[in-house]
């Protein structure tokens, strides 16, 4: 299509908005702010919109899903750019950045948001109270896009995904109609959103409980590299041993501002600080001189335990030797191996399809592996492979059928085929109806 052409749509589609009672700014290609608002976090997405719809409201989100369907261009929908991942190229992009109302009910325990707010509005708002979401290793990530792909967090194993919290959804669906998802209402909808992200619709308010956790022990302590698979290997046995209270992981890297190869233990416990040293006594005692970082207790807040980039993401049911033996060898890459189970793995009968519950630890490395995830540059091992994704890690969107069960993976095409038919929110981890 010549540039003129694509400008002649756009502005048909710009008519189109306006005419469906949008009240947000619309970006196009040239004008001021269309490269900062088309732009993902995720460097590969280079998004070429016909326009960038602003939304500041509800009905300005079913105007923006009224017109694309109108005028049969594709629309893909972006809050903080974290899960953006397949290109709008030739449609519209739906900006929810601007909805940002976080409401706390502390005598309920709930928390109520906008689909633009990110966790740092929700961890300040609700620590007044004494409260803690499932919030995730960073205050900036966007709450909504987390939670509907699961949202794994620091307080997991204690209370379980993000998904498995959320009690209500306000989401438009494809047809433009405003409907509200709960175990009341749309059962099988509200299903399908607790972990199979946006497929079904947009969410225009989550709501989610919080949990009396004010302060943590926590933070990141640094050992020698030459111990990491001493490390692993007591790891393994340790973690067959602990509460729900505790969570861990053990990564691969290099102590913070220098080039020195360590073994950070990432630590996290809900609960007091004599208790979290007792229980970490028999991991910290194989480690090792301590090279740097501490554990002390703060508010849950503002613990920043950050995260590796999941270039290549895999679920454990046990830690085995030649695991280590692999992980170990790869001098070159940033590998954490992480505790799951707990709360994670028993939720309730009526949890949504969050996929994978059942393993042990996953299993990141910070670069694709050559020979296990298709071409292209990056690191070559033997390193055994389960082929199993989590969504909110997942960085070729094409697999998204990888991160759920078989018949978590057919239910959710039911509920696609009653909701979405057509395949029209397709731009994102897709479910095909």
């Amino acid at each position: 299509m010549s540039t003129q052409a694509i400008a002649a749509v756009a502005s048909d589609v710009v008519a189109g908005l306006l005419g469906a009672g949008f009240n947000g700014a619309v970006r196009l290609p040239g004008e001021p702010e269309y490269d900062e608002q088309r732009r993902s976090v995720i460097p590969s997405v280079d998004s070429r919109p016909l326009a960038v719809a602003e939304a500041y409201s509800r009905t300005d989100v079913q105007a923006v899903v009224r017109t694309a369907r109108e005028y049969g261009v594709p629309l893909a929908v972006q809050a903080t750019g974290h899960g953006t991942r397949v290109p709008a190229d030739g449609g519209i992009l739906v900006k929810t950045t601007a909805m940002t109302s976080v409401l706390i009910d502390p005598e309920r325990r709930i928390a109520k948001v906008a689909p633009g707010v990110r966790w740092g509005a929700v961890l300040d708002a609700a620590r007044q109270f004494g409260l803690a979401p499932l919030s995730g290793s960073h205050r900036d990530v966007g709450v909504t896009g987390y939670t509907l792909g699961g949202g794994v967090g620091w307080l997991a194993r204690k209370y379980g995904f993000a998904a498995d919290s959320v009690i209500r959804a306000e989401v438009v669906t494809a047809d433009g109609r405003v409907v509200t998802a709960s175990a009341e209402h749309h059962p099988d909808l509200f299903w399908a959103i607790r972990g199979g992200t946006g497929n079904f619709g947009i969410v225009t308010s989550l709501e989610f409980r919080l949990y009396p956790v004010r302060e943590v022990h926590a933070g990141i302590v640094y050992y020698g590299i030459d111990r990491a698979a001493a490390i692993l290997r007591r790891y393994r046995d340790w973690t067959a041993t602990i509460p729900n209270e505790l969570s861990t992981a053990v990564v691969l890297t290099r102590v913070p501002g220098t080039e020195q190869r360590a073994v950070a233990i990432k630590v996290m416990y809900a609960g007091p600080a004599d208790v979290a040293e007792h229980l970490l006594k028999p991991l910290f005692e194989i480690a090792g001189p301590r090279l740097a970082g501490e554990l002390r207790t703060i508010e849950y807040a503002d613990a920043a335990m950050g995260g590796t980039p999941a270039r290549h993401l895999d679920f454990l049911d046990t830690l085995t030797d030649d695991v280590i033996d692999h992980v170990t060898e790869l001098e070159d890459a940033t590998v954490e191996v992480r505790h799951w189970g707990g709360a994670m793995a028993h939720p309730g009968p009526s949890a949504g399809p969050v996929g994978h519950r059942e393993a042990s630890y996953s299993l990141i490395i910070d670069r694709e592996v050559v020979g296990l995830l298709g071409g292209g540059a990056g690191l070559r091992t033997a390193l055994p492979w389960s082929g199993r994704t989590f969504v909110n890690f997942l960085g070729d969107p094409s697999r998204a059928d990888t991160a759920y069960s078989p018949a978590d993976l057919r239910r959710l095409r039911e509920v696609k085929r009653t909701y979405d038919p057509a395949n029209f929110f397709h731009l994102n981890a897709n479910i095909r109806p």
